[in-house]
Parts: structure tokens; sequence; C-alpha cells
């Protein structure tokens, strides 16, 4: 690493504090690229060495009142995604989130046009470790995506997705195992 690298390493671990000053807890050497939209009102945990960029489109960071946004050691989250935890959003360690990707643990809204205004309930949303998810990838409420599986660009996911899985489509379907 020559002195430019680490002087701008430097920098993007004092953003990392900045950003993330409100954060429940923040681990070692985490990094901060660009300016993220960070809401905390419930818990935000972000283990050490997590990458986190907001250059071309903002990063949207929220844990929501009671609700536990855990983001793992070495994770790494694109710009544009938009991490919403009413209830439960958990990230395991050295997954790889591409950009705008959407995680929202609720859907904010009811479908019936009389209820539009309710909230309906909130579940948990787990990416295991060392998850890869593609560019554009919608991950629905109540997902479970396993150890070691890819998400291709694209992709909505609406069920669980089984460890070292393939899966890509619009429902997300496992094409192939790894």
């Amino acid at each position: 690493m020559n002195s430019h690298d680490f002087f701008n390493d430097g920098l993007a671990v004092l953003r990392a504090r900045w950003y993330l000053r409100n954060a429940t807890r923040v681990g070692a050497k985490v990094r901060v690229w660009g300016k993220p939209s960070v809401q905390n009102w419930g818990t935000l945990i972000v283990a050490e060495r997590v990458r986190l960029v907001s250059t071309i489109a903002t990063l949207e960071l929220v844990a929501g009142a009671g609700g536990t946004l855990d983001i793992g050691a070495s994770a790494f989250i694109n710009y544009g995604c938009s991490l919403a935890a009413s209830q439960l959003i958990r990230i395991g360690a050295r997954c790889n989130i591409g950009t705008h990707v959407i995680l929202m643990d609720n859907d904010f809204h009811r479908l019936e046009p009389e209820r539009r205004n309710e909230r309906p309930a909130s579940a948990p949303i787990i990416l295991e470790e060392n998850v890869w998810l593609g560019a554009r990838v919608i991950v629905m409420r109540g997902v479970t995506i396993g150890a070691g599986s890819v998400v291709g660009a694209g992709s909505v996911v609406t069920r669980d997705i089984p460890p070292r899985a393939l899966a890509v489509g619009s429902p997300a379907k496992v094409i192939r195992m790894l």
C-alpha cells in the first residue's frame, strides 16, 4: 500500500466514525466512501472491516424503532442500496451486496385499497455467511438466504434459498448448486 492509498484508507475510516456515530456498535477498521444516509432508532451493529460505498448513489441504512440491522464482519455493501430493518435484518460475515439492492423486512403498506395506510407485520431477513447479491436484487421480508449462495442481478427473492445455491429470476429460483 503506497502513502496515497494509506491516506485514503485513513479518511475512509474517519468517515465511518462520523457517519456511523449514532450506531449502537461499530467494529474496528470499518470504512465508508461517500456520504451514506444512516438512521438508527433501534439497534445498528456494524462489525469489523465492513466496507460501505455511497459514492454514485446514496446508501441508506435504517434501523427503525425496535428494529435491528446487524452487518457482519468484512461485509461489502455497494452504493444505492436500501436496507431498512423494522424487526431484523442480519447480514452475515463476508457477504457482498451489489449496487441498488433492496432489503426491507416490512412492506410498509397493505395491499387492500381500504387498508393501504395500515402497516403489515415485519418478518426477518437473514443473509447467512458469504452470500453474494448481484445488482438490483430485491429480498422480500421473511427470507433467509443460505451460506455461500449467489443471487443473480435483478432477481426478486420471495422464498428461502438453500446454502451454496445459485438463484435467479423474478421470483428467484435455484438453477443449480455451487
